[in-house]
């Protein structure tokens, strides 16, 4: 007999050789039907996996993340085999599950695929589907594997497998169609019943521009037919709230060839609207005790040398500057904390004077690959609202929690209300990414978790994400679409205080090394405003909207009024803006709906007569006659009520 440990520390005796499966069909038989992956002592394994030896099991379903993982991992093989089926002269190379769906790369020779063959592949894949294959693994030797794929004449599995160490290499097979795979599949093929394949790209053979260009067929598949249609009516509000769309419509940013891929230029609405969001986090920063400061947009190579940032960024950054000094090499600045870090040096400190808090929206450089570049989500320029904080080791839990306060008003403020956070740890199997000494790992660690759960932060843990100088908090929002977006990390580094030498003057007269918290709420401005851009649909909070009101003219003949009314409203700090255009008053009000403007005040014959306005909003219509004095008092209610006070 084996002992088994479920997730609720509950355990259970079972005959030795069980499978996963039948331990799901020992607690219930729906439980069994909607297994997807299992993982047997933190190791993925198959749901026909004959288990040995004691030990903790998770189950996992179509709700859980790992489930939805092997679904799409084993949809790959499915898509994989209908190509092979379809086209027996292509070459597969590889086929992983991704975010959202899975992909396989493949090398198709003169042939070329076309969005009109998707149609055909997924036919093909359903077919197979039905069927109800099961998914099998097997170990092969090196020599039978390279063997295998040799009598294909397929070069890229060749190259894969001569990569792993003979006794690791597995097969998984159903029917007939076999293939190279690490594991993690659903049991059978006969679970995935609705395919999407949703896009045809080119893809080069392992990233690498030097080798062969391949064509990589995108598709997401589900176990009901009802949740592929809702997926699809989600993606097609999603390219009705797609940030770069709205951006143009909105007058936001643009992009420039000459100025340069991934460098976006923003427009004078745009450049006011990034201006109310710094002014109002360094708003927030000021009452909670951070000194703004500003650094340089290049630094001294030695500079990111001494911060560890050259040896891990190095190849993604910008070439080095050389100027015409002998050996003098500078660097577009790809992060802000070096930089702070001298900052702090610059006159010695005690333990009075901390912590200190630095706060910078400092634009950082960073050359993404261009098949990488998207909008203003994945750029080569952006602004972070960057602070680090220096303080004594006994200040970091009180100053962690505070940081994760500023960082929740954010999303209050700003319309998030669905976030889990994700305390990202190193992996201890892989050393080599990290700087720093494991005690100071640990007690990093230690402060993060401490934080979260005093907070009482809903929160998962992923091992292996740390940042390479410390362990970080992220908070992983949720959209309006229900999608996942990475929106505002903390970090926490005994590494970088290290490296540069800081020091305090403790209160034993000695020195001591203070303790580094990074934090950027939003991330950066650019990638924020696309997430609040796709989940607000550009319709901003009403405190944040670059024009609140329009005012729109039945007649010339009223435009004294008007301006009458516009110079009040800008007198309460109310953004409004004139429209006297010689147009009629629908296609200025269908044209404020289209631009979002929140309300538009509509004046005429009696409104100038009466000395009143009459009120329309956004979506909703009239909403009657006000006099100015009531009018004002709305709209400011309503635009201090769309932004929360923050609490110090």
């Amino acid at each position: 007999m084996i002992e088994i440990r479920f997730p609720d520390q509950s355990t259970r005796s079972y005959a030795h050789g069980i499978t996963p499966f039948e331990i799901a069909k020992s607690i219930s038989e729906g439980l069994a039907r909607n297994v997807l992956s299992v993982k047997f002592n933190g190791q993925t394994v198959e749901a026909s996996t004959p288990l040995k030896n004691d030990g903790n099991i998770n189950l996992f379903t179509w709700n859980d993340k790992e489930g939805k993982t092997a679904f799409w991992h084993s949809s790959a093989h499915v898509l994989a085999q209908a190509l092979l089926a379809l086209y027996p002269a292509c070459k597969l190379t590889i086929g992983p599950a991704i975010e959202n769906g899975f992909y396989y790369d493949a090398d198709f020779g003169e042939h070329s695929i076309t969005e009109k063959d998707l149609v055909i592949i997924e036919k093909k894949m359903l077919e197979f589907a039905r069927q109800k294959f099961d998914f099998k693994m097997r170990s092969i030797s090196k020599s039978e594997a390279l063997a295998h794929y040799q009598k294909e004449n397929n070069p890229f599995k060749i190259e894969l497998i001569e990569n792993l160490e003979d006794g690791t290499i597995t097969f998984c097979d159903h029917a007939d169609f076999t293939d190279l795979c690490r594991g993690g599949h659903i049991p059978q093929t006969g679970v995935i019943k609705a395919v999407k394949l949703t896009n045809v790209a080119g893809a080069y053979w392992r990233g690498d521009e030097t080798k062969p260009q391949l064509t990589r067929i995108y598709g997401i598949s589900f176990p009901k037919q009802k949740d592929l249609t809702e997926y699809l009516e989600k993606v097609e509000e999603a390219k009705k709230r797609d940030h770069r769309k709205l951006g143009k419509e909105l007058e936001l940013f643009t992009f420039s060839k000459k100025v340069g891929q991934g460098l976006p230029l923003w427009l004078p609405k745009g450049a006011a609207l990034r201006e109310r969001l710094e002014n109002f986090l360094k708003k927030a920063q000021a009452k909670a005790g951070y000194e703004q400061v500003i650094s340089p947009h290049i630094g001294n190579k030695e500079l990111y040398v001494t911060s560890g940032h050259y040896e891990k960024y190095g190849a993604d950054s910008f070439q080095p500057i050389h100027t015409p000094a002998d050996d003098e090499e500078f660097l577009l600045k790809p992060m802000n904390c070096p930089h702070h870090c001298e900052i702090y040096k610059t006159k010695p400190l005690s333990y009075r004077d901390l912590p200190k808090r630095y706060a910078e929206f400092g634009t950082v450089y960073r050359y993404e690959q261009s098949g990488e570049l998207h909008g203003l989500t994945r750029v080569r320029g952006f602004t972070q609202d960057d602070a680090h904080i220096f303080c004594t080791p006994e200040q970091l839990d009180e100053e962690f929690k505070k940081v994760i306060d500023l960082v929740l008003y954010v999303f209050r403020s700003l319309g998030f209300k669905d976030f889990k956070a994700q305390v990202s740890l190193r992996d201890p199997e892989k050393p080599e990414k990290y700087i720093g000494s494991s005690k100071n790992w640990e007690q990093a660690e230690k402060a993060i978790l401490n934080a979260t759960k005093e907070k009482n932060l809903d929160y998962i843990v992923e091992t292996g994400e740390a940042a390479f100088y410390g362990p970080k908090l992220d908070f992983m929002v949720k959209d309006a679409l229900g999608r996942q977006w990475q929106l505002g990390t903390i970090q926490v580094d005994y590494s970088l205080p290290e490296r540069f030498d800081l020091q305090f003057k403790g209160r034993d007269n000695l020195q001591h090394r203070p303790v580094m918290i990074h934090r950027a709420p939003f991330g950066s401005l650019e990638r924020f405003v696309a997430i609040l851009l796709e989940h607000t649909g550009g319709n901003f909070p009403l405190w944040l909207m670059p024009n609140q009101v329009n005012i729109l003219c039945v007649s010339e003949k009223y435009k004294n009024y008007a301006l009458k009314v516009l110079n009040l409203l800008e007198n309460h700090e109310i953004r409004a803006l004139l429209d006297d255009r010689n147009e009629t008053i629908g296609k200025k009000i269908r044209e404020s709906e289209i631009t979002k403007v929140p309300y538009m005040i509509i004046i005429g014959e009696k409104e100038a007569t009466e000395k009143n306005v009459s009120l329309r909003k956004h979506h909703e219509g009239d909403l009657g006659f006000f006099s100015l004095s009531n009018v004002v008092e709305k709209l400011n209610s309503e635009i201090e009520s769309s932004q929360t006070t923050f609490e110090v």
